[in-house]
């Protein structure tokens, strides 16, 4: 058995890997900044508690993001946990599929992290995924609540399922340290348009849609598909199927 510490545990996620590593029979550590939320109470924006709850882990898990402020602290974020390792055999960090290719702040973000990582004390894994259903699936709720919801629609998706990027997630902390894994995405690319019909369908809103689009690279990127990873197709549940079940 091994004491893993997970950053990011109570998010979409962390809720599907911790109780994977504790069927496996890992002890399993929760950082949370909340009390209640985790096995373990700390900040990792300030470091404060990081180290007690990293001592003696012999595997970590780093999740955690601050996608509220497109990721303006998670790099202090990864230096605070990396200053913690200690004896940390296995750092697993999950990332995202195309970040170097969309110059969004929170990829940029996500890249500098990624660095930290590879130039940190642990030896370590970066797991890219692409969207979870679970993120394309607010963005539609929210567009829900407007009378007429404007959208990207040649935006190109591979979403995929968080307890499907949460099992590749374990099995590869299991195993040694891989450096970049392969990424992981869904079964299917599908533009914004689509993603949109299938949620109306079963939803019926939004109740209209607009296109809209914009110059540059930002848009370019997901309109050609830069955030997808065709090759490595490895998730089994569809959008449809998620969105049936929701």
């Amino acid at each position: 058995m091994s004491v893993v510490l997970v950053t990011g545990g109570s998010g979409t996620f962390g809720r599907a890997l911790v109780p994977l590593l504790a069927e496996r029979g890992h002890e399993v550590r929760v950082l949370s900044r909340r009390p209640g939320r985790g096995t373990h109470l700390g900040d990792l924006a300030s470091g404060a508690g990081v180290a007690e709850a990293a001592a003696g882990a012999d595997l970590i898990v780093h999740a955690a993001s601050d996608a509220r402020h497109f990721g303006k602290t998670d790099p202090e974020q990864t230096r605070n946990l990396l200053a913690a390792t200690g004896d940390c055999r296995h750092l697993l960090y999950l990332s995202i599929v195309g970040i170097e290719a969309i110059p969004t702040r929170y990829y940029r973000a996500k890249l500098a992290c990624e660095q930290l990582i590879e130039d940190g004390p642990a030896p370590w894994t970066i797991l890219r995924a692409t969207q979870f259903h679970q993120l394309i699936a607010m963005g539609l709720r929210a567009a829900s609540r407007l009378p007429i919801a404007p959208l990207p629609l040649a935006f190109r998706f591979q979403s995929v399922a968080a307890a499907e990027v949460a099992a590749r997630a374990a099995d590869l902390l299991d195993g040694a340290p891989l450096g970049r894994a392969p990424d992981f995405g869904g079964p299917e690319v599908l533009t914004a348009r689509q993603l949109t019909n299938v949620w109306r369908e079963r939803h019926g809103r939004p109740r209209r849609v607009v296109g809209v689009r914009w110059p540059g690279p930002v848009y370019r990127g997901f309109a050609q598909g830069r955030n997808t990873c065709p090759d490595h197709a490895d998730g089994q549940q569809t959008w449809s199927d998620f969105v049936a079940a929701s």
